[in-house]
């Protein structure tokens, strides 16, 4: 098959938008930020040159072809910088005039793009699979044939879904394979007297080497956001300078990064715009970049440097505390299945009514209140499984325990969401079930962005049925599309807590 040269934008959550030029071929998938890319620059300044260096990189594959007839228009298209504006009103999502296949076609990138920020985690720890390089190969080609019916659509959105589990489990590999499996930890809530440096975002390997170089340097590291599940990972135990987690989910970054004091790495995404009185102690690093914020690069197979935000640190107070006490975690499919005598005995016993999967994005609409509410409102026999920033709606309420096990059960980070599905299958085979369908359990789910439509299309492609979304649907399904999720798989919306309740668990 021929080198096809992609340029692929995406979002890894919600604010920062990466962009890498990717070289899908049949040696695999090569993802690198162009080499004059600079954090300085305005968003659209970055983007044009990552275009022209994509052109250019495009350019020289076609020459290796003997033949380039079977290639799309786009693979083809190449014009000057002045001529980007005219051509950008050309393409795009509203380009694909038939609303069904363009829902199909945006269901399928945004999983594909989920999948491309898995494989970037992964790739970070060496761990590399192929065949998913292969398959988003052939899927992105398939975004722009028009030959390509609904039902083809369809299916190749399912097989999305099918390589994400195959994708979430490369991950799980490289993660536990590298920092052992997660454990049931207690993770620190307050603040101590050194200055700290935070940290956010999902990259564990950015982590490591931050902690190996603040090593007696009389700087404490903190996680924040979807950096909290690193507390579970044994590796990370040994450093005794990680002194806990501050703060909550990426929205609340204004008000937390300002009274940390210290500098703040964001090693991937969730970047809110800064305040003036704090952005000069923003750092970014890998694939994340913000206009005005000081940027770590990487040289290919060498460790970052850090020296500029531990240097930064040693002049910094240390962070004002937001709270005191700890929260538990740690609840990855290893540790659950340790687990999974005493967990099919509560449920026998009645003691465990149902389980919740509680997992996903968190947010600052009003409407994300729902969630908590929801928490709260649960019988006192039911047990949430989560993972993703939406754990911060609800994991320091103190739900307390049924028979010890926590209702609250965190296995980390949107990238630990195949342990969900782990358990579920688990619970399957221990049950003795024939259907994973007629476990215990509810899915409810508050989706933001393109990692969540993956777990959504994982969750299909293992059978499971009747996972409601929230606060509302994907606003690209177009209604058939949705209608036939609906009636397929009893995809759902969700109501108000109280009719959420009597649908959940009846009067």
């Amino acid at each position: 098959m021929s080198d096809i040269f992609f340029l692929l934008l995406f979002e890894t959550q919600h604010f920062n938008l990466i962009f890498s030029p990717i070289i899908i071929s049949e040696t695999g998938l090569d993802i690198r930020i162009p080499e004059n890319f600079s954090p300085d620059d305005s968003d659209e300044t970055a983007i044009r040159s990552a275009i022209e260096r994509t052109l250019e990189e495009k350019a020289s594959l076609l020459s290796q072809l003997d033949d380039s007839s079977g290639l799309f228009e786009a693979s083809l298209w190449s014009a000057p910088e002045e001529e980007f504006d005219a051509a950008a009103k050309t393409v795009g999502v509203l380009s694909t005039t038939d609303v069904n296949i363009r829902s199909l076609r945006e269901l399928i990138t945004y999983g594909l793009k989920g999948m491309a920020a898995y494989l970037k985690h992964a790739s970070a720890l060496h761990a590399e699979d192929e065949s998913i390089d292969a398959f988003l190969q052939q899927t992105l080609a398939a975004t722009l044939d028009d030959g390509l019916s609904a039902d083809d659509l369809i299916f190749a959105a399912m097989e999305t879904g099918k390589y994400g589990v195959n994708t979430m489990a490369l991950l799980d590999q490289a993660n536990t394979g590298t920092y052992g499996n997660p454990e049931i930890s207690e993770v620190r809530l307050g603040t101590g007297s050194r200055p700290g440096i935070l940290v956010s975002g999902h990259d564990l390997k950015d982590l490591e080497m931050l902690l190996e170089q603040t090593q007696g340097t009389g700087i404490d590291v903190y996680t924040h956001s979807e950096m909290l599940p690193a507390h579970y990972y044994p590796a990370f135990k040994k450093y005794s300078h990680l002194a806990g987690n501050y703060g909550n989910a990426w929205w609340k970054q204004k008000e937390e990064f300002e009274a940390f004091n210290g500098p703040i790495l964001m090693t991937t995404n969730c970047i809110v715009p800064p305040k003036d009185s704090y952005i000069d102690r923003l750092y970014t690093t890998g694939a994340a970049g913000y206009p005005g914020c000081r940027h770590i690069p990487e040289e290919s197979g060498e460790p970052k440097d850090f020296t500029p935000l531990i240097e930064h640190a040693k002049r910094c107070a240390p962070p004002k505390e937001l709270e005191q006490g700890k929260i538990t975690g740690g609840f990855a499919h290893s540790q659950v299945l340790a687990l999974a005598g005493q967990i099919a005995e509560a449920v026998r016993s009645g003691a465990i009514r149902k389980f919740v999967v509680m997992a996903g994005c968190d947010g600052r609409a009003k409407s994300r209140e729902y969630y908590t509410e929801f928490a709260e409102a649960l019988p006192k026999d039911t047990v949430i499984l989560t993972a993703g920033c939406a754990k911060y709606k609800y994991n320091k309420l103190d739900l307390g325990d049924i028979g010890g096990i926590p209702r609250v059960l965190d296995a980390g980070q949107c990238n630990d969401c195949y342990s969900l599905a782990v358990i579920a299958l688990k619970l399957k085979e221990v049950f003795g079930l024939e259907d994973i369908n007629d476990l215990p359990i509810i899915y409810n789910i508050a989706w933001y962005e393109q990692k969540a439509v993956l777990v959504l299309l994982a969750l299909l492609s293992l059978g499971v049925k009747n996972i409601h979304l929230g606060p509302t649907l994907p606003a690209f399904l177009s209604p058939d599309v949705a209608d036939f999720l609906v009636k397929t798989f009893g995809i759902a919306g969700i109501t108000s807590v109280e009719e959420d309740m009597k649908l959940f668990f009846g009067n």
